[in-house]
């Protein structure tokens, strides 16, 4: 069955959501899909902007084909050449055998790399500023490179002050029923998922996004159009000040999260004590995670959430819990900075873990981790040590 819905009066989304992935790049949990979006440019001259994954090519090719009505397909437009979004080059190309690929250098090199076939279809390489003029529009286009790979492009279309936006401003999540942000309840229904999205997929690259936002601010820009999650017609300036936020690493709560490994649930109570002492002295919401229960990326969605984060680790082989040092190691991968760290040991014999997570976090840019450690053998009785531990969070 087609399902296409009209995004203006020339530009059609035919993309499709997946409801039955489990994981993203077969990493990240999914509890509400994904969309992948693709859109219709039709003018004197038709452009597609990019194709779709291979689990969602059978919706994506009937909305495709029913909306050309026998027309020919000028130009493929390639500004990610993730195979999420570029799965279907080839297909198209088959069944559109004069159209012209138009992307970065390395777009297409990407291409070619992906589908040796490629070789001899035309092409045009598009870079910063470049202009395609398909009758009435003219897509500009701007260099984004590593948001979050480094050939993608955005493409601006001067009719209706539309941003095709690759990856940047997209989110987990199917679209249910209307392709418009502002049609949904965003806060309920994505900005989780959008905030989990930025900061696992795009979160280390900061500095890029802020050049894009730069950019971005010098045109008049009335629609965004990403290749996951909705469309943005209205109300801009909250998602643009939500990428503010993150892509400067600046908390978006005052929220404190605490992250706790445990073995046997000793270290788990004394992290239970520590969130209702810590919430008594600041009134801030406190979240509590298990760093074995819960998905790393759920974990750097608090991260990017909160300013504080406190850490209770037990020692294991006289190193870090495992579970813990894989969440540190992510922290460093992402480049997190501006965040303050509180850190607590437990160890029968040797705790170590304060001094071995410091050592890790103090690599992070513009990072504090507190003084004062909390450190327990076996089990939490000290009522007078957990208090200066809570009040040094309290007050950092």
């Amino acid at each position: 069955m087609i399902n296409t819905q009209k995004v203006a009066e020339d530009i059609l989304w035919i993309g499709a959501s997946d409801r039955r992935i489990s994981r993203f790049e077969n990493l990240f949990p999914l509890t509400n899909g994904v969309s992948y979006n693709s859109y219709l440019l039709f003018d004197e001259k038709t452009v597609l902007f990019d194709t779709a994954d291979s689990t969602v090519a059978g919706q994506f090719f009937e909305n495709l084909t029913a909306s050309m009505e026998g027309r020919k397909l000028d130009y493929l437009v390639i500004l990610h050449m993730e195979p999420d979004h570029c799965a279907q080059i080839a297909r198209v190309v088959s069944l559109f055998p004069d159209v012209t690929l138009a992307g970065s250098m390395k777009a297409l090199q990407f291409a070619e790399q992906f589908f040796p076939e490629l070789k001899n279809v035309p092409r045009e390489v598009l870079k910063e500023g470049s202009v395609l003029n398909t009758g009435k529009h003219n897509i500009s286009f701007v260099a984004a490179p590593m948001v979050h790979w480094p050939e993608v492009l955005l493409a601006y279309d001067d009719v209706n002050k539309a941003v095709f936006s690759a990856d940047a401003f997209g989110t987990w999540g199917a679209v249910d029923g209307s392709i418009f942000a502002d049609e949904h309840d965003y806060e309920k229904e994505y900005l989780d998922d959008s905030r989990r999205y930025y900061a696992n997929i795009v979160g280390k690259y900061g500095p890029q996004v802020q050049g894009v936002l730069k950019k971005a601010a010098k045109l008049d820009i009335q629609m965004l159009l990403p290749l996951h999650g909705p469309v943005w017609r209205k109300d801009l300036g909250y998602l643009l000040d939500l990428y503010q936020k993150w892509s400067t690493y600046t908390p978006e709560t005052e929220d404190i999260t605490i992250v706790y490994g445990t073995l046997y649930g000793n270290t788990a109570s004394a992290a239970m004590a520590a969130s209702a002492a810590i919430r008594e002295k600041t009134g801030k919401t406190v979240h509590v995670f298990d760093v074995s229960e819960t998905d790393v990326s759920y974990l750097i969605d608090a991260v990017w959430r909160c300013g504080k984060i406190v850490l209770f680790c037990p020692t294991y082989n006289n190193g870090i819990y495992p579970p813990m040092e894989a969440f540190l190691t992510d922290l460093a991968a992402l480049g997190v900075q501006n965040r303050t760290f509180a850190l607590a040991e437990n160890g029968t014999w040797a705790p170590v873990t304060g001094k071995l997570m410091r050592a890790k976090l103090e690599g992070l840019k513009n990072c504090q981790v507190l003084d004062t450690v909390l450190s327990f053998k076996s089990a939490l009785h000290d009522e007078a040590a957990l208090d200066a531990f809570a009040s040094a969070v309290a007050e950092a």
